[in-house]
């Protein structure tokens, strides 16, 4: 990491983290259905692209062509970036150890090839469900997150919540192993008139952060704002 920042392109986000990402980090943002995880990714992704940065969405979820899909209906042209410096993998994650090892043997010499400076991986929680033992889920998510690290990028993975606890990852790991840690939930106000999104900086290794907890909208078109003026009520 050098301490230089790479902002993700949210606004009021960067102004959180004191302008953006340190270079070379690793992200977690976490939050449970519905709260923008892959929003959040596809804006760091199209922050890079304008940038003139090359990029690489790792999607263990959604097909190439739904991402693209989701990013023209936000207004964003990706044509002139794709199979350029747009580059999209669709995995398995039924199959831990292939997944595994195309991103060991195929990531590095694609970083390389593309000259990548930011990588997504959406979402991480379908690799950790896998494991039925934690220490197995453990010791394979270290050796996972030394691969990413030695890519040399900035990386941005996301992850479910538990369905018991909002405040942490499905398996309570990944937010140990990211620098930064972006948290997403609802907030419902006492009289259920309305419901609220809320985030919050968790954790952010060598940098100073604001710790407040601000509201955010994901408007029409997909687009994120964050409301650093207002308080969560």
């Amino acid at each position: 990491m050098t301490g230089e920042r790479v902002r993700i392109g949210i606004e009021g986000l960067d102004q959180m983290m004191g302008g953006g990402l340190i270079d070379g980090s690793i992200c977690a943002i976490i939050g449970t259905y519905g709260t923008g995880k892959t929003t959040f990714a596809l804006e760091f992704i199209w922050e890079g692209l304008t940038n003139g940065e090359n990029v690489i969405y790792i999607s263990l979820e959604e097909r190439e062509d739904r991402l693209l899909r989701y990013m023209d209906e936000k207004g964003w042209d990706t044509a002139p970036y794709r199979g350029k410096a747009l580059s999209v993998l669709k995995l398995d994650p039924s199959d831990f150890n292939l997944a595994i090892n195309s991103i060991k043997n195929e990531l590095p010499a694609l970083v390389k090839q593309v000259g990548a400076k930011r990588v997504v991986i959406d979402p991480i929680s379908l690799f950790e469900d896998l494991f039925d033992r934690d220490s197995d889920r453990r010791r394979e998510m270290f050796r996972f997150v030394d691969t990413l690290r030695d890519q040399h990028c900035t990386i941005v993975i996301t992850s479910e919540t538990d369905k018991d606890n909002a405040f942490a990852s499905r398996h309570n790991l990944i937010e140990y192993l990211a620098d930064t840690v972006i948290l997403l939930r609802y907030v419902r106000p006492s009289d259920l008139t309305d419901v609220h999104l809320a985030l919050e900086v968790v954790k952010m290794r060598l940098s100073a952060h604001s710790r407040e907890i601000k509201p955010y909208e994901i408007q029409q078109g997909q687009h994120v704002l964050v409301y650093t003026e207002a308080n969560v009520f």
